[in-house]
Formats: structure tokens, sequence, C-alpha cells
């Protein structure tokens, strides 16, 4: 079950809401977790028990972490970190393994390793990351562990952002497990459902439509394809991966605030960025502050001997980033690719920028981010190598058929990615998103948003389009 879904949006969601707000405090987080677990279950209810299954085990572990000193307080750490990592590695990344490990056998002349299709469960990259806060910050005394293993449950498996994040930390939630009562007011239930249908339409009204053409033009002869063709393919997935990912997280963290909880933002305009490394603290930021703080400065971060090693500390954590995106060559060469231009901000190119002005460093950080989008979105790396070679041949032809739609869509994308460059668009983001509404405010959005609703909906009825990208993540 996805939320841009009639199933979610006219069945799920308003009987979960509907018995949510009726229940006793003391019911609330056991109708919250049921209604999470029959969520995950609808798509994957042969995985639930391994979730469940793997929640409980690290909810004793933790526990026993907690109370011990000195080794013994290390070694449950690590078990919790192995039972999650290895969890993770092979559901995700065994089937990875194995089939390069195969190439090389081949080039050997041995036989090769024969395993199963790996089912992927849904969401696994997200909540595995969370588990992993949970032991770490609790190791760290930043929050003790939660006395009831339902609650636990509840903080990995709550539906909102249970499978395409945001990633919420243990620290940051804690407190709000055990009592929002003060987050559960009709400001809070109001501006959240708001925020969920600006997301709803963020996904259904431009992503989708920047997914088809993106679907149409990435499934073309690579060879016969011209420089229009591909620029128009990769803008459209370059508008699609933002708006249905800040989309989702828009969704998420509304319906977080529906239900009492205060979930952390993920993206702040990401396309204006001026630079790779500001590109990073604006695209899904609460992975890559759950990188900093669980893997860069582990490894040493900043606080190093030797720059070299602070390199190569910057580039492998974004190897690793882009193994958590999927368990393919062309993700991890996206992540060594944004690495590299991490080092190179370092060195020099942050300068450079800075001197060539605001619109030409937003323009060079958004060509770069293109062409990464290239390798993220390509199935191979030589597909990947022909379309940036397509992209910058300068074979400027006919584009063909592109609807009406599509074009005004586009528009419609360009202008809110950099609506917030200017500083109206962005005192525009902050009345709708993040300050308080005054009573007038909540007349217009609440008939603005009813329109977006009705429009969303609809779109959701009559097309068959409606891609979910996270299953790869």
């Amino acid at each position: 079950m996805v939320f841009s879904s009639t199933i979610f949006l006219l069945y799920f969601l308003p009987i979960f809401l509907g018995i949510y707000y009726l229940a006793d405090v003391k019911y609330k987080n056991y109708i919250a977790l049921a209604a999470s677990i029959f969520f995950y279950s609808w798509g994957a209810p042969s995985f639930i028990f391994i979730v469940i299954g793997s929640v409980i085990a690290d909810f004793f572990i933790v526990k026993k972490m907690y109370e011990a000193r000195g080794k013994a307080k290390n070694w449950l750490l690590t078990l919790s970190v192995i039972l999650n990592l290895g969890l993770l590695a092979y559901f995700k990344y065994a089937n990875f393994f194995v089939d390069n490990f195969n190439v090389f056998l081949n080039l050997t002349g041995a036989g090769q390793i024969h395993l199963a299709k790996i089912i992927l469960p849904i969401g696994i990259s997200f909540f595995t990351f969370q588990k992993f806060t949970y032991g770490i910050d609790v190791y760290r005394g930043k929050h003790p562990p939660l006395k009831k293993i339902s609650d636990l449950c509840l903080y990995i498996l709550l539906f909102p952002q249970l499978i395409a994040g945001p990633i919420v930390r243990y620290s940051e939630i804690a407190d709000q497990i055990n009592d929002r009562r003060a987050n559960e007011t009709i400001e809070n239930k109001l501006t959240g459902l708001f925020r969920f249908i600006i997301g709803l339409s963020k996904k259904v009204l431009i992503a989708n439509v920047m997914g088809a053409e993106a679907d149409r033009i990435f499934a073309m002869d690579i060879h016969s394809m011209n420089s229009s063709v591909a620029w128009i393919g990769i803008l459209a997935y370059t508008f699609q991966i933002y708006f249905d990912f800040s989309g989702y997280s828009d969704m998420a963290i509304g319906l977080g605030k529906m239900i009492g909880f205060k979930f952390p933002e993920n993206f702040d305009n990401p396309y204006v960025s001026r630079s790779i490394s500001e590109f990073w603290r604006r695209w899904h930021m609460t992975l890559g502050r759950w990188m900093k703080d669980y893997l860069y400065i582990p490894l040493g971060g900043n606080k190093v001997k030797s720059k070299t090693r602070l390199y190569f500390n910057l580039w492998f954590v974004f190897l690793i980033s882009g193994l958590w995106h999927g368990a393919s060559w062309t993700f991890v060469v996206w992540g060594a690719f944004h690495g590299l231009f991490l080092i190179l901000d370092r060195l020099f190119l942050l300068k450079v920028l800075e001197k060539i002005g605001k619109w030409p460093a937003m323009v060079f950080t958004f060509l770069i981010t293109i062409v990464g989008w290239v390798i993220f979105r390509s199935e191979t790396l030589s597909y990947a190598y022909h379309y940036i070679g397509n992209l910058f041949s300068f074979n400027f032809e006919s584009l063909g058929y592109l609807d009406r739609e599509f074009y005004v869509v586009l528009i419609i994308a360009v202008f809110f990615s950099f609506i917030t460059t200017f500083k109206s668009g962005k005192c525009l983001e902050t009345k709708v998103l993040y300050q308080d509404y005054p009573n007038r405010r909540y007349f217009i959005m609440a008939g603005l948003c009813l329109i977006l609703l009705v429009i969303s909906v609809a779109d959701i009825s009559s097309s068959g389009f409606n891609p979910f990208i996270y299953f790869r993540f």
C-alpha cells in the first residue's frame, strides 16, 4: 500500500484517523502500531514477521546493553549492529555480491555459485537505519531504551515514515512515543493535513507526469537517441525524483503531525544549491545527517591527521551512500561521483563557484546533479555512458511527439523547484509550510487543498500510471 493510492486515501487513512482520534490516549500507540503492521503487511505479508522478529531481538539486546558495563556493553552493541547489517546485507546485497563473484569465477574458469533470487523487503534501507540509531543512541547515552516491545515496534514500523523516510533517529522521537499530547492540537492536525495534500499533489500531479516521460525515453534505443530527446528525458527524471521523493516526505511529515509526531524535514529546495556540498545539505537531509553522525564522524570526520584521510572519509561515506540506495554498480558509481565533487569542493571548487557568482554556480551545480541522475537512473553503466554521450553530442534534432500536459507540468516543476531563489518565493514557502497560520490563511489553504485533493484523487482513479520508485531502495 502506498500513500498515493485510492485504497490508502479513501479507506485506510480515514478509518485509521477516525479510530485513532476517538480512542483513549492509553490506546493510541497500540492503534498506530496495529495500523502500521496492517499497512506493511498489505504489500509484504511474509516479511512482517522477519521485521517484527528482528525488532524483538533488538529490544532485548539493547536493554541488556543499557544495563551492561565495559566490554560487555561494546559486545552487545556489536551484536545489534551485526544483526541489522546482516539482514540488510542478505536481503539487499546477497544477489549483487554473488552475481559479481560469479563474474570473477567465469574469468578464472571456475564454476558458479547458484543462489535463488532474494526478494527485497519494502523499505528495508529506511527501517534498518532507524534500528541502527536505536542501539547506537542508547549506547551513547542520548536516551534510555524503551520499556515496552510494542513501543519499539511502533518506532520502527510507524507507517507514515516506514517505507520512504524521513529517517527518524531514536533520540529525536523517543519522548514523543511515550507522550505526544502536547503535539496533538487542532492546529497540527489541520496543518498536517495541508502538508499531506501538498505532498500528494507533488507526487501525483507533477512527479507522475514527469515519470511517464522519463520512462518512455529511458526505454528507447540509446544508440538512436539525439541530444534533444536525451535532455528532455533526464530533465523529466530530475524533476520526477525530486517531486516524488520530497512529496512522499511531505506526506510523511503531514501524517506525523496529524497524530502528534514531529518528523525532521528531509528536503530544502536542493536544486537552488550553488555547490554539490550545499546540495547534500538540502537533499535527503536525514540521510546526510545520519551518514555524518553514524559513519563519517566515527571514521574520524574532519579531525584526522592528513587531508588525504579526510578526502578518503568523504569519498568512502558517499560510496556507502550510493550502495545504500541499491545493489547495483550504477548506484555505487553515483555515490563515488558525488563524493568526488565533495572532495573537489574542498580542494578548490567552492572558491571558484563563489567567484563566478550565484547564478552561474547554480547552473553548474544543477548540471552536475543532472549528470549524476543519469548514472542513478540507468540500468547499467554502459547505458549511462552512452546516455551522457548523447547529452553532450550536441545533436539537437526533432523531439518527436510530446503532449501539452508534459510541457505545462515541466514549467510548473521548474517554477516550484527554483522559486525560493527569490526572496518572495522563500517568504511564500515559509508562510505555507513553517509559520503559524492566522485564521484567514486556514480558510485559504483549506479551499486550495480541497481542490488539489479532488484533482489528485481523480487523477489516481483515472490513470494506471502511479509508480513507486522506492521499491528499488
